[in-house]
């Protein structure tokens, strides 16, 4: 039995704790708000805020974990280099973790070092520095914090008018200390996907069948697999996923997002750790969900193969107000009807649009995924 130390708490990594259980193993969950939905699962659960250095080390040091598995960018992640150097498996690895936490350093090792196709981009710390920069990229673009999770700050900017705001979305919506944005060119896209790559200790890099999504505002709100894609663009979505995450190193699931355009695919950010776009591979889609293959990878245990078995789609459930504690779901109507499964992520409470739950549909993969897309939308509107 291994001791696990997971740094945020959230839907994800409940999911992921759920699998270490399942296999016997031992789960502290960390988050800076008690009851967080891993805690719910785990064996013991440590409060605080994951910035705090000291207190971080101070948990470590406490439970003297054999791994830490980080599930959020808000973590004080120079800290993990120390952790690894005592002998502490860090998932995938501390360079990883602290690479992809931080947007410039992810987009300057895959364009500037890599030479993978990126959109156009410029860094600012100033409004002044992003006015000057949006003159070279031009409008359209987006403005995101160099440092943020699940799309918050980010924004589609029209005209310079709109600059001021961005600005200041972007900044409010940082996490951690680093006050910065990036300003990007905008990828004029048919559509965005993502590959679930597979590294692993002792085996050859693996691609879960890529999955389509739709975000709004940089927020997952849809997804579904298989995705329409042809081969010579699969192929290099694939090549462009194992140069950058064996330059990062570690074993463990990584969450790598493209935009396809008309002409081929352009690489977009990634997540070194399960996506949530991947919550739809719950529904049965592979013979392995993203987080039973992230906690083979982590434990090094085999990965046999990743198979498609049904065709899927999921769609999230959001809060429709502001709740102060669990709010009651309604799943009467999504469980009546077959091929159709509810997962509720025990948020103790919520502000308007906050994302509750996922809705999960599935059937055959000949028949594709329009109709389990619709069923899946039209199913998440009536939990909350």
């Amino acid at each position: 039995m291994k001791k696990i130390l997971l740094l945020g708490s959230g839907e994800l990594g409940k999911e992921f704790v759920i699998a270490a259980k399942r296999a016997g193993q031992y789960v502290i969950a960390c988050d800076r708000y008690d009851n967080a939905p891993a805690m719910q699962v785990a064996d013991e659960r440590e409060i605080f805020s994951m910035l705090d250095g000291d207190a971080l080390t101070a948990v470590v040091n406490k439970h003297q974990p054999d791994i830490i598995v980080p599930e959020i960018e808000a973590i004080r992640t120079e800290r993990l280099f120390d952790f690894e150097k005592q002998g502490i498996q860090v998932v995938p690895s501390a360079r990883a973790v602290n690479y992809t936490m931080n947007r410039q350093a992810i987009r300057d090792l895959a364009a500037k070092e890599l030479g993978l196709r990126t959109a156009k981009y410029f860094y600012a710390k100033t409004y002044e520095e992003l006015l000057d920069a949006s003159k070279e990229i031009g409008f359209p673009c987006v403005i995101k914090p160099l440092m943020s999770s699940s799309g918050h700050g980010q924004s589609t900017v029209k005209c310079a008018e709109d600059l001021r705001k961005a600005f200041d979305d972007a900044m409010a919506g940082s996490r951690g200390d680093v006050k910065e944005v990036i300003i990007e060119e905008f990828i004029h896209f048919t559509s965005e996907f993502t590959l679930l790559t597979v590294t692993q200790k002792n085996g050859p890099t693996l691609f879960c069948p890529p999955i389509g999504h739709v975000q709004k505002s940089g927020d997952y709100r849809e997804s579904w697999q298989p995705y329409q894609i042809s081969d010579k663009d699969l192929k290099d979505a694939q090549m462009m996923a194992d140069k950058v995450t064996a330059a990062l190193t570690g074993a463990g699931i990584w969450g790598v997002e493209f935009f396809l355009t008309d002409t081929g695919v352009v690489f977009s950010e990634l997540s070194p750790r399960p996506h949530d776009t991947g919550m739809v591979t719950l529904g049965h889609t592979t013979n392995l969900s993203e987080f039973e293959l992230h906690f083979r990878a982590v434990m090094g245990l085999p990965i046999a193969g990743i198979h498609l078995e049904h065709a899927g789609a999921s769609a999230v459930v959001l809060a429709d107000k502001e709740y102060d504690c669990q709010p009651e779901y309604n799943l009467m109507d999504a469980l009546k009807e077959d091929h159709t499964r509810v997962r509720i992520f025990g948020k103790p409470n919520a502000e308007k649009g906050r994302r509750m739950g996922v809705v999960l549909t599935y059937g055959p993969v000949e028949e594709g995924t329009d109709t389990l897309r619709e069923r899946a939308k039209r199913l998440a509107g009536t939990v909350l």
